[in-house]
């Protein structure tokens, strides 16, 4: 449930950063416009987001913020950040982002769920006093679906806080219409109850759950839950024979058996019924040692034997629970040793990083077709098994606690971001590289650059291109048509005009005469035919010596960059070459300061399992006291026996403490 909420959450913030607020309020309050992107930056941004790249579209939000890309997205922009800061777990800037951006222009519906989600994000974090904060912020009743989720996260905020008065007001008044959120919220309650000592009104809420039918795991956990939290709490009121009867309810192959065989082992022994007792005790001993249940069962199956008149029977049971707890014991001092020695991290992730080669890809960050990010780190990642290892076993509930979960979540993200800047540390070294390669080209090809600025070529060709102009003026002006004249008509005049020389020296004879007239004709003929074509060829010329100036325009202005560029290009390179410098720097910063938290967190991680470790070797040694003392009592007992003295009034009770399940 809690990951279908992170799912919901960024749904609804990607909407919202889709939204036009003013237009939605004019319409439906629970529905959102539709929007059109006018800056393409943040289109960009939604490609990577709808990708599931969440951290890469945050750099990209963050990158364009700073360049002033967005100036229409702005608001869009920054509740989109904050929807990512969140499925990163950066909660205390997603709370921030939401504060400033959830503002009356949202509509009412969609800014009500974005609340209740970051409440169940902060609750998930075991940051109760913030889950309440934003739970409180919701303005008015929200759908049937999202209303029950609501108030019973809100009365589950209350119990962790020790408020169960106000807790069990607003569950006695819960209605919901699934049967999941209907059996947590009856469970609450029930239990809500009973740690105020109202175990007679407890008893018919948590007798409902008990009893529902179920078949998936997570509903028959939840029953066997509330019979032992029904069963423990009338052994607490001294009715054992009601406790028997709701304790035989748990199933023997559950998560609750344990306490279950324990505590009707106790009902049975409050009714005197010792033989009854052994029953369930001893079937307990035969689990593992680790186990808190069975390290009670073996104080109480020899006090039972005691009390039924078995004292061989009972010490001997004494001496196996004081072996038994020396062994644990040094298994526990084995763990920590293990655990301060580092290798508890290191297979916790190599168990995940093994998943991976087994075919199960997402957990690479820098792999692309992995799992969205927002399944591989941050908030919604979640650790799918432990390494079956000793430490393990003595674990679990400090795995499955808030503040484990979230010290492991922040380590492996500080391994994850320790990749990243490895990698990017390796891409400065090849904008390095390329920077080098830039200023090598630039020095090989510097001689010819200057060669061809210092040559003059484009002048000559401006002048050649102004000569060409002046020409042509000129032939347009006194109308040469002969000179606008193609090929084959340049040569025929040419010929034309070298006959006619020829001719003119020749006498007046009737032949030379009619030569002098064909030639005429001829000449009359061509200079016609020119004379018709020479607008068309004027403007022909005049079309191409403007193509002329076009380019010769584009080559003075390629000339002036070049000039342009061979002054500026070492400054720019230089420039380049000390921001990526630069950017060096600050990432080997990093690492350090990465290298000490992830130190820092592992040794916090360490000290969080020793410290539960320790606690346990406590409750050993108190045991382990408890062992001893009875076995003393039973051996004094055996040395006065034949005297007929008696030195003590029996084998001391176990300190049984049974305990009620957490909501």
């Amino acid at each position: 449930m809690v990951r279908s909420a992170c799912l919901c959450v960024l749904a609804v913030v990607t909407l919202l950063a889709a939204a036009a607020p003013a237009a939605a309020r004019l319409h439906d309050p629970e529905a959102l416009p539709e929007v059109r992107i006018h800056d393409l930056p943040y289109g960009d941004v939604l490609f990577y987001y709808y990708q599931g790249k969440d951290f890469e579209a945050a750099t990209r939000l963050l990158a364009y913020e700073h360049w002033q890309g967005l100036p229409h997205h702005d608001a869009d922009a920054r509740l989109l950040l904050g929807g990512l800061y969140l499925s990163l777990g950066m909660y205390d800037r997603a709370d921030s982002s939401f504060e400033e951006l959830l503002t009356s222009d949202v509509p009412t519906g969609v800014r009500d769920r974005a609340w209740l989600y970051l409440g169940q994000a902060l609750y998930s974090r075991g940051q109760y006093a913030e889950a309440e904060r934003d739970l409180t912020r919701i303005s008015e009743r929200m759908s049937p679906e999202l209303e029950p989720q609501k108030e019973l996260l809100l009365a589950n905020v209350w119990m962790r806080e020790g408020r169960f008065d106000r807790a069990a007001q607003l569950l006695g008044n819960w209605r919901g219409s699934q049967q999941g959120w209907t059996a947590y919220a009856r469970l609450n309650l029930g239990i809500a109850l009973v740690r105020q000592g109202r175990v007679a009104e407890a008893a018919p809420v948590l007798t409902t759950v008990g009893t529902m039918y179920a078949l998936a795991p997570e509903m028959l956990a939840l029953k066997d839950r509330a019979n032992l939290a029904l069963g423990l709490a009338y052994l607490r009121v001294g009715q054992p024979a009601q406790a028997r009867e709701v304790l035989d309810r748990v199933r023997l192959d559950g998560p609750f058996s344990g306490e279950a065989l324990l505590g009707a082992g106790w009902a049975d022994a409050a009714g005197g019924n010792y033989r009854a007792a052994l029953t369930p005790w001893l079937a307990l001993r035969g689990r593992g040692a680790s186990d808190e249940s069975v390290q009670e069962a073996n104080l109480t199956v020899p006090y039972a034997f005691y009390e039924l008149k078995a004292p061989g029977q009972a010490a001997r049971y004494y001496r196996t629970a004081l072996h038994s707890y020396d062994e644990e014991s040094a298994r526990i001092d084995s763990a920590i040793a293990r655990i301060r020695g580092g290798s508890l991290l290191a297979q916790l992730l190599a168990r995940e990083s093994d998943s991976a080669t087994s075919g199960d890809v997402g957990n690479d960050p820098l792999d692309d077709d992995a799992l969205p990010d927002r399944l591989r780190y941050g908030w919604f990642w979640q650790l799918g098994s432990v390494p079956d290892d000793p430490e393990s076993h003595y674990l679990y509930t400090v795995f499955a606690g808030s503040d484990f979960q979230e010290g492991l979540r922040n380590y492996r993200d500080l391994k994850l971001m320790g990749r990243m800047l490895g990698e990017w540390s390796t891409s400065m070294d090849a904008f390095q590289e390329m920077i080098a390669a830039r200023r090598r080209a630039y020095a090989e090809r510097l001689p010819r650059v200057e060669a061809l600025l210092t040559s003059g070529k484009l002048n000559t060709l401006q002048q050649q291109r102004a000569a060409l102009a002046g020409r042509l003026e000129q032939v347009s002006r006194t109308r040469d048509v002969a000179a606008l004249a193609t090929p084959d008509q340049a040569a025929l005049w040419a010929r034309v005009q070298r006959d006619q020389g020829k001719l003119a020296h020749d006498p007046d004879t009737p032949a030379y005469m009619r030569l002098r007239e064909r030639l005429a004709l001829v000449k009359g003929v061509l200079l016609y035919q020119m004379d018709q074509e020479f607008a068309a060829r004027s403007w022909s010329e005049r079309k191409e010596l403007r193509n002329l100036d076009l380019g010769l325009a584009r080559a003075q202005q390629r000339w002036t960059q070049l000039d342009t560029g061979q002054q500026a290009l070492p400054i720019e390179t230089g420039d380049f070459a000390g921001r990526v410098g630069g950017l060096q720097q600050r990432i080997g910063a990093l690492q350090v300061r990465l290298a000490a938290a992830q130190t820092a967190q592992s040794r916090a991680l360490a000290e969080l399992a020793v410290h539960d470790l320790e606690q346990q070797k406590r409750r050993l040694q108190g045991y382990r006291v408890q062992a001893q003392f009875a076995l003393a009592t039973l051996y004094d007992q055996a040395a006065h026996s034949g005297t007929g003295g008696k030195t003590s009034s029996g084998a001391p009770r176990p300190a049984a403490s049974p305990g009620l399940p957490q909501s």
